[in-house]
């Protein structure tokens, strides 16, 4: 059992007052609020270890790139990696599709595919897009029904001789669709095709194990669990990363230069050019201790309880649909009520107090699909309550009753 009240007093922002009323925020799949702990190592790395990494032989230097390697050693225990050498810092999920997308794509040549999926978010689409417009490989999608579950069967005859790679959302951000990613990346392995997961979504509200999974990429973005933003990971299979090539150049990434050549640092070092986000590193690793403090087991219980709730309680007001069914869902619920437009709908929500998200959520496709411009996303944490959801149904029919 979590003890919310004292969770949420962690959390100083969700004392604010918006427009005179308490402030209930329902955008998480966005962004997380920040836990005390979190805003004040960041405060206390600036004031007392602030210096670049990695360069310096004095004190504060050695003191800020220990803090640094710490916290990739953290976040490579936190999703079971073999080695704190497979853990590159990017600056989120964004730039780690982006990463692969050039460095490993660099590798493909015209006329070799990328799977992906019609619910991905356009970070997991776009990077690719710009692959096919650069080197010709194509891009082949995997439907999905209106339940918002993947079509596993178009899934296993997407591949071909000229498939290589897979690049798949663990969980939807609009949707919230858990999809199946173990059973997908064993598919593609019988195929000897390595896969990226998309693990924004999945990472804040359960445990991910990336040797479990088997997979070969895995991106997060720190800002989505607790963490600062500008912040992110991307874990890389060993024998990929040493055979991809450099994604930037400049300072850090580099053995030796000369102006005839430059030879190149070993992993992680030569993904991460340029001075590093060294302190929201540091942050990250704090926030995934504060996560780790609560519990995943305890945290997956009640957001599961709590998006069910919310299910159900939505499911009670007229007019109302709910964008994604699936068994397999988490903390998320995307809705449009009758003929209200969505931005409308958030607007006066948030003079209620309310934040959700409004609109196409970075994933047109899902919206075409569903032939709708955009959606309302209210999406949960494990310091939202009951009562915030009951204010959000009333919210609703309130904002319903003026149409």
């Amino acid at each position: 059992m979590l003890d919310i009240n004292n969770i949420r007093e962690q959390f100083p922002i969700l004392s604010t007052q918006v427009y005179g009323r308490p402030l209930i925020y329902l955008d998480n799949a966005a962004t997380t609020q920040k836990p005390r702990c979190v805003v004040e190592a960041e405060r206390e790395q600036y004031y007392t270890a602030n210096a670049n990494v990695h360069r310096g032989v004095h004190y504060l230097s050695q003191q800020a790139t220990d803090l640094l390697e710490q916290a990739r050693q953290r976040v490579s225990r936190f999703i079971n990696a073999p080695s704190e050498q497979q853990i590159i810092f990017t600056r989120g999920t964004t730039e780690a599709v982006n990463l692969v997308a050039a460095s490993y794509g660099s590798m493909l040549s015209e006329g070799d595919e990328v799977i992906i999926s019609e619910m991905e978010h356009h970070s997991n689409i776009v990077p690719w897009q710009l692959l096919h417009e650069r080197q010709g490989v194509k891009l082949r999608v995997i439907p999905f029904n209106d339940r918002g579950e993947l079509d596993l069967q178009a899934y296993a005859r997407l591949f071909t001789e000229r498939t290589r790679l897979v690049s798949i959302a663990h969980v939807s951000n609009v949707l919230g669709t858990v999809n199946p990613i173990r059973d997908m990346i064993s598919l593609a392995h019988r195929y000897g095709v390595p896969v990226m997961v998309d693990a924004a979504q999945s990472v804040p509200h359960f445990r991910v194990d990336v040797q479990d999974l088997d997979c070969d990429f895995l991106a997060f973005s720190g800002h989505k669990i607790y963490a600062p933003t500008g912040i992110g990971v991307l874990y890389g299979r060993r024998s990929l990363l040493e055979q991809m090539p450099p994604y930037q150049g400049g300072g850090e990434m580099i053995s030796t230069v000369s102006f005839d050549k430059t030879t190149f640092e070993g992993i992680p070092y030569k993904f991460e050019a340029g001075t590093p986000n060294y302190v929201a590193a540091h942050a990250l690793a704090v926030a995934l201790d504060f996560v780790d403090g609560i519990g995943f087991d305890a945290i997956y219980t009640y957001e599961q309880q709590l998006t069910a709730y919310a299910t159900e309680q939505l499911s009670r007001i007229t007019g109302l649909r709910i964008f994604g069914q699936s068994e397999q869902k988490d903390a998320v619920v995307s809705f449009l009520v009758g003929d209200i437009h969505h931005l409308d709908m958030g607007t006066l929500l948030d003079r209620l107090g309310i934040a959700v998200r409004t609109g196409h959520h970075c994933a047109q496709p899902v919206m075409t699909h569903y032939g709708v411009e955009g959606m309302v996303r209210a999406s949960f944490s494990f310091y939202n309550n009951e009562a915030e959801v009951d204010a959000l149904a009333e919210g609703i029919q309130r904002v319903a009753k003026m149409f």
